[in-house]
């Protein structure tokens, strides 16, 4: 297992974190305890030394899963964190009654790091109001947690709003070989890094997408190379290349995962990539990109829509069915709730649309593809 230094703090941690939101489940939905905590302690026995887990994660249940797993002296062996829950904030005095329910639940007098949980623009401006910074300085000083975070899902922009707000030392963010230039995007990473803060990285194979339906033409440039690995290896070797990442985390729900994690993780060095290695990747994120259909940001400039339909909603999972082969499951869920049976083509959402789509004619054909998949069921 390799490690890396969280600037700014005295804290080490492997470059592999145990993610626990995709915990081993039994039939009813819940986590299968035994089995969760033997994978967690594994992972700890050979070498992870990074927990990651939040308030809300198997609906309430990680947290305690975790906090049985890091008994028996584990809890001393690893950098533990986990998240406020922004949205259950209502006033200032939640922020630290949820923390002492987290600490409960952990068995633990404090937490490593303790992020404010899915940041994004409007939600870190109405907790800021309610005193979020003050808190995180607050409780640093009672010992509750010893270094403040965020995770994040916005845009660059916002991202950089964030990180120049407060002293943080971590920021969590997804990033993937499709993600360079989403959400907080790459150089949102590096302009973060250079700010001291320490980067975690949150769905590395884009909740699993990057190892299923794997498209034939991504197989052939993978097939290409000398050194011959799975998706699931590129996609992290993709990431832990970059030195300013410290930990990427890992999702784990099955002792084979964790397994093959620790193997693929021997190799985690920054710099470790070669110029056809970082050639690779971007033409796997290209390829990937050239199966989209529709190329909708989610700018959301033409909503609302007067009928209610949910444009960038509908487009965006549409072009992943499309990126990922996974359109029965689109067809099925859009069903569900087909907003674009609505459309009325007044063309007012074309007019606001600055990436110029036809809005209209994409509407009716989804539609229309979806009702002939519901007939082709019949």
């Amino acid at each position: 297992m390799k490690y890396a230094n969280f600037p700014g703090t005295d804290v080490k941690a492997s470059r592999l974190g145990f993610g626990c939101m995709r915990l081993p489940t039994l039939p009813d939905g819940s986590v299968d305890r035994p089995e969760a905590i033997r994978m967690i302690r594994g992972a700890i026995d050979a070498g992870v030394t990074y927990v990651d887990t939040a308030y809300g994660y198997h609906g309430g249940e990680s947290e305690k899963v975790v906090g049985e797993a890091l008994k028996d002296g584990y809890r001393e062996r690893v950098t533990l964190t986990t998240k406020l829950p922004l949205w259950k904030v209502e006033k200032t005095a939640d922020m630290e009654n949820l923390l002492d329910e987290q600490l409960g639940r952990l068995q633990t007098d404090h937490v490593d790091f303790y992020l404010a949980h899915a940041v994004n623009g409007e939600r870190f401006d109405a907790v800021c109001a309610l005193g979020l910074l003050e808190f995180m300085d607050e409780m640093q000083k009672k010992g509750k947690i010893r270094y403040p975070g965020f995770s994040f899902h916005d845009d660059a922009e916002t991202f950089k709003r964030v990180v120049d707000s407060y002293p943080w030392k971590l920021a969590q963010v997804q990033m993937n070989i499709l993600d360079e230039n989403n959400q907080a995007t790459m150089r949102g990473i590096e302009y973060a890094a250079s700010k001291g803060i320490g980067i975690v990285i949150m769905e590395p194979l884009r909740g699993g997408a990057l190892t299923r339906n794997v498209p034939r033409e991504v197989e052939a440039l993978y097939a290409a190379m000398p050194e011959k690995r799975s998706p699931a290896e590129w996609a992290f070797r993709y990431l832990y290349d970059r030195p300013e990442i410290i930990t990427i985390l890992s999702g784990m729900s099955e002792k084979a995962q964790v397994e093959d994690n620790l193997r693929i993780f021997d190799h985690a060095e920054p710099g470790c990539a070669n110029e056809a290695e970082k050639q690779l990747f971007q033409k796997v994120r290209a390829t990937y990109e050239a199966r989209v259909k529709v190329g909708c940001t989610g700018c959301e400039y033409c909503q609302p829509c007067p009928q209610g339909v949910k444009i960038p909603r509908t487009f965006r999972a549409y072009d992943n069915a499309a990126v990922f082969d996974t359109f029965e499951r689109f067809y099925t869920d859009y069903l569900k709730d087909p907003t674009a049976a609505n459309c009325v083509e007044c063309g007012l959402c074309e007019s606001q649309c600055p990436q110029h789509i036809s809005i209209r004619q994409w509407l009716k054909d989804i539609h229309a593809e979806a009702m002939a998949y519901q007939a082709s069921k019949k």
